[in-house]
């Protein structure tokens, strides 16, 4: 039985609906409209076919479409009724509209495409982004030279550019600066002081209504950064595992580097063609990173979390600023990147949601069970001091041993690999410590080192 779908859409007639949704699908990913059928899928007897009405209908498309679109028109036979089908592939120039007015296909409805999208669809027909167009309120003068030269140098050290060339020969090749102007992009990673467009708030709550510390930054995005790490990190509890060796491990109430991939991510994609500020809540349990603009290039979060995506870049040139200096490993791979971080970490897979205008990340301090010590284990907690306590106790390799057994009743299948991790210690000391265990007779290993699991014994 025929279906409405994301590709398929019934009409009872030949009208300016059936013009509108094959705009949309030829914005989106193609589809067809059937016409001569209802809402049900069922062939209406009322419905008839002319000689011409085929040929008639696909020139009414083409010349009420700019860019012109020329569907594919034929008849199917459904039920033995005659009914027409109009297919349209996804067209190369974006966007098509019709009657001066834009649409997109998502789930089964029509959407009107805001100015906003229009542009994001222009763009990505020419293969460019916003970040590429000269700024024309902003010149050299409002450019940091010092902050120009770092980056340049970076690139040199790399040997991606000849030695001889100039700063601003290399800004130039890089597209940074277009017709002898700096780019929108330009001014957002070399601003000299006070960025009047990467406006960031950040806030250390008690409640959600009561702050205890907050700041705001306006400055490059490379700075940002740096500058959002180290005030998350301020507000972080740090538990000192305490090993027997000289040196504590610490071992923070959220991963760091998922900290460091979402705040990275969060300054590369915004839209900075939004007033709206990006936003940061540190809570007690949870951290908060919310951004301007939704997900681009027609990317879900379902697709996100599969990872069956494109990797598409609302602003092209600052994220290749951020791959050039290393800061970005990989396009493409942050929400993924993000998830494995934290459950290796052994803290529960953060939150992805588009809400309002914007993308919302949260950061959960909760630990999966598996991870979670029984009261034998010993930890130090306490907001982040500049130096490590003294008066070690002299039994903290038997305190280490007990919380590997706790670990292991609570997950039997719990990895060497994540025990260090865990600890913050390296593989071969977990490996000596499971050895001491062994020899005990407290634990054993059932089976092959993949594939089997953990069992204590006593």
């Amino acid at each position: 039985m025929l279906q409405e779908n994301q590709y398929t859409e019934f009409k009872p007639k030949f009208n300016e609906d059936v013009i509108e949704t094959l705009v949309a699908f030829a914005n989106t990913k193609g589809g067809r409209v059937i016409v001569g059928i209802d809402d049900n899928g069922k062939p209406l007897k009322t419905f008839t076919l002319g000689k011409e009405s085929l040929q008639n209908w696909a020139n009414e498309v083409k010349n009420k479409t700019q860019p012109q679109i020329v569907p594919d028109v034929y008849i199917e036979i459904v039920e033995g009724k005659e009914v027409a089908v109009f297919e349209v592939q996804e067209y190369p120039i974006k966007p098509v509209a019709t009657r001066g007015r834009y649409y997109k296909r998502i789930a089964n409805s029509n959407h009107l495409l805001s100015i906003d999208e229009i542009a994001n669809e222009h763009l990505k027909t020419i293969n460019s982004s916003w970040d590429y167009y000269a700024d024309p309120n902003h010149d050299f003068s409002d450019l940091s030279e010092e902050k120009i030269a770092r980056f340049a140098d970076k690139l040199r050290e790399k040997g991606e550019f000849n030695a001889a060339l100039s700063d601003l020969d290399i800004l130039t090749k890089l597209e940074f600066i277009r017709d002898g102007k700096p780019v929108f992009g330009a001014y957002l990673l070399f601003v000299r002081d006070y960025c009047s467009i990467s406006d960031i708030q950040i806030g250390r709550f008690k409640s959600d209504i009561t702050i205890i510390d907050s700041i705001s930054l306006n400055s490059d995005l490379f700075q940002e950064v740096t500058d959002i790490i180290a005030f998350i990190k301020k507000h972080l509890m740090v538990e000192y595992i305490i090993t027997g060796d000289p040196q504590h491990t610490e071992r923070f109430d959220y991963p760091l580097d998922a900290i460091r991939e979402v705040v990275i991510n969060m300054v590369v994609h915004r839209d900075y063609r939004d007033s709206s500020a990006s936003i940061i809540k540190i809570f007690d349990d949870r951290i908060e990173f919310y951004n301007p603009g939704r997900l681009y290039g027609g990317n879900t979060i379902d697709d996100l979390l599969s990872g069956k995506y494109s990797s598409k870049s609302r602003n092209k040139l600052i994220a290749k600023a951020f791959k050039e200096t290393e800061m970005i490993e990989r396009y493409g791979t942050g929400i993924m990147r993000i998830q494995d971080i934290c459950r290796n970490y052994g803290v529960v897979e953060p939150l992805f949601q588009e809400i309002s205008d914007g993308f919302r990340v949260v950061l959960y301090k909760e630990k999966l069970k598996k991870f979670r010590l029984s009261e034998n284990a010993v930890r130090v907690n306490e907001n982040v001091p500049e130096n490590v306590p003294e008066n070690v106790p002299e039994n903290v390799p038997e305190n280490r041993l007990n919380s590997i057994i706790d670990l292991i009743k609570n997950n039997a299948d719990i990895s060497m690999l994540e025990l260090s991790d865990y600890f913050g210690v390296n593989h071969k000391t977990i490996k000596r410590d499971i050895a001491k265990l062994k020899a005990r007779g407290i634990i054993e290993r059932i089976g092959a080192d993949k594939g089997g699991y953990w069992k204590v014994k006593s």
